[in-house]
This record gives C-alpha cells, structure tokens and sequence, in this order.
C-alpha cells in the first residue's frame, strides 16, 4: 500500500478570505497593528499559537493564547454565518476519490486544522470514509515537526519509502523531509513558488492532474 498525506488549507481547500478575515478579527481585538497579507499567509499550516508567535515573536505566551483563542471565535462565527465561504479548489475531491477506488493507496490528512474543522470539512462535503488517517494540530505537535507524518504510518502500516506529503506551504516540505518521506509541492497554494523551490521538494506540481501524474511516476504506475 502507498500512502498519500494532504495539507488542508491551500492545498484542498481555498480557504485564504476565511483566513485573513479571522487573524483580523484577532488582531483588532487585541488592539494590534495588522501584519501584511504575506506575513500572513506565511503562517498558514503552523498551529494556532505558533502562528501567532511566528507574527508576533516580540509578545509574552499569553498574548499569543489570545490570539489564537480570539482567532478561532472568529473563525467558526464567520462560518455559522457563512461570511467567507470555504471552498475545494476545482477538481479537488475528484482527485481524492480516484486515488481511493484504485484500492492501492490510503488517503490521509496532516494539517494544522484541528479536527473540528476536518470534520466539518468531511460532513460537508461528503467525505466520509474517503481518509484512512487524519492528523491535526490537536494530535501532534505544530508543523514542521515530523509527528503528524509518523503517527500516519503507524496508524495505517505504511513505510517511508511509501509516503508523499503534499502541501502548499513550507512548512509541509520541511516536515516530510524531517520524517524522511517526499514532499510534493503545490503552486497554487498561499505560499510563493520560489519559497517551496528553496525548501527542496520532490516535484512541484500545478494542478490535480499533474499531481496524479507524478504520482504515478514516483509509484511506477500504482496511481497512474
């Protein structure tokens, strides 16, 4: 068996109006100057907390539990409201579910969502059964650690040599390279290209197609 790890935000889902929408709320409610759209999407797939500690290194812990605590409020009231529509990016489910009825290959999730929101995601969206493991920032510690990425292949009985994580941020690539499987990048993502260039992943690849592709190449044909 192969499997195949997916971040979530930026890489399945399109989810950056939602994003940048909460981390205002958060830093108005906490009277704070707002950092530049870049700076925030270069936080995407880092773990609350540790995300408001990489946009506001010079505050004290507490601050940073704030955020993050003010961040998630807004978060799940912009959703009940539907303010911000979180959306997959086109043929993104489809892909997910080739990949699962070649029966060879387990799909999983490692993302810095919690699993509230995977959930929400899978119910939505009609995933259920679709993810054979799912890894969150409430299991494992933040990105770039490699913990989401072992505790999958425990989970499911899969090698090294047998895992990718695809992801479109930094984050993913270092942690696949901390746990010694292959990153496969996405451009499509809220990250710059030359960023993902620079951390070294396996391919960088431009669509779902492309992504299915060079799976294939990498497993001899077992996605193909």
């Amino acid at each position: 068996m192969k499997l195949a790890l997916f971040d979530v935000d930026g890489t399945l889902m399109d989810s950056q109006a939602m994003i940048l929408a909460s981390l205002t709320a958060a830093f108005t409610a906490e009277g704070l100057p707002l950092p530049s759209r870049p700076e925030m999407l270069g936080i995407v797939g880092l773990s609350l907390v540790k995300a408001m500690a990489a946009l506001r290194p010079e505050d004290e812990a507490a601050r940073h539990e704030r955020l993050a605590l003010a961040y998630k409020e807004a978060f799940w009231s912009y959703r009940a409201n539907q303010s911000y529509p979180e959306l997959p990016f086109d043929g993104a489910f489809d892909m997910l579910r080739r990949l699962q009825a070649r029966g060879d290959i387990l799909i999983g999730v490692a993302t810095g969502k919690a699993q509230r929101g995977v959930r929400h995601i899978i119910d939505q969206f009609g995933l259920e059964g679709v993810f054979s493991t799912i890894q969150t920032s409430d299991d494992a510690p933040s990105k770039p650690h490699p913990d989401m990425i072992l505790q999958a292949m425990r989970e499911v009985g899969v090698d090294r040599e047998d895992t990718v994580m695809i992801g479109d941020a930094l984050f993913d690539i270092e942690m696949a390279h901390a746990a010694g499987v292959r990153p496969i990048a996405v451009s499509w993502g809220f990250q710059p290209r030359a960023v993902l260039e620079a951390a070294k992943p396996y391919a960088i690849v431009n669509d779902f197609n492309e992504l299915e592709e060079t799976l294939a190449a990498l497993w001899q044909g077992v996605a193909a």
